[in-house]
């Protein structure tokens, strides 16, 4: 019986080990993609593709100070999130739509900065990893600016959105009729 062990016991660990060096390899080249992404401003999205907000259309998120921002990796965009800027935190897409417009109206009587509120309303990844990397690069992106101070969410009232914004950090703020509100800390 130790001699059937004996020979075993080097095969397993010999195949643990080979294991170990494919599922590494797999997890290096899974994650590759993120190191060599870059965050970029897009002009329009495919709206179809937003499992979120799909009824958005291109003009509404590029008009009144709205942005669209995409993961790119390899001339391919990997994960897009659109947000606006305002004053106020909405509770609805429609008070949104009020208050970014207010925020881009007050702007143009100031000096060009549009909103200390950056609202994310929408998120989405076609590659995994990509939602996550999406928010972190906006995060930093808003770090950086002069007139940002908060990142706040308008997500919908689902369990997937709830633990999505809960994993990556956020603060939920408030929960409304049809929305739910989160908030990322930026400490500058």
């Amino acid at each position: 019986m130790k001699e059937i062990a004996k020979k075993i016991k080097p095969r397993i660990k010999a195949r643990i080990r080979k294991n170990r060096q494919i599922i590494n390899k797999k997890v290096t080249n899974f994650f590759d993609w993120v190191k060599g992404a870059e965050l970029i401003e897009l002009n329009e999205c495919d709206t179809s593709e937003d499992p979120i907000r799909p009824e958005l259309d291109n003009n509404f998120r590029s008009s009144c100070g709205r942005k669209i921002f995409g993961v790119k990796y390899k001339g391919e965009i990997h994960a897009v999130m659109c947000f606006a800027y305002t004053n106020e935190i909405p509770k609805s897409v429609e008070e949104l739509d009020k208050l970014s417009h207010d925020a881009f109206l007050q702007s143009a009587m100031r000096d060009q900065k549009v909103g200390q509120i950056a609202i994310a309303y929408t998120v989405w990844s076609k590659k995994k990893g990509g939602g996550k990397l999406i928010v972190k690069e906006v995060f930093k992106k808003i770090k950086k600016s002069n007139h940002l101070n908060r990142l706040v969410t308008l997500s919908p009232l689902t369990e997937m959105a709830t633990k999505f914004h809960s994993r990556n950090g956020a603060k939920l703020l408030q929960i409304n009729e049809t929305t739910q509100n989160f908030e990322y800390l930026i400490i500058k």
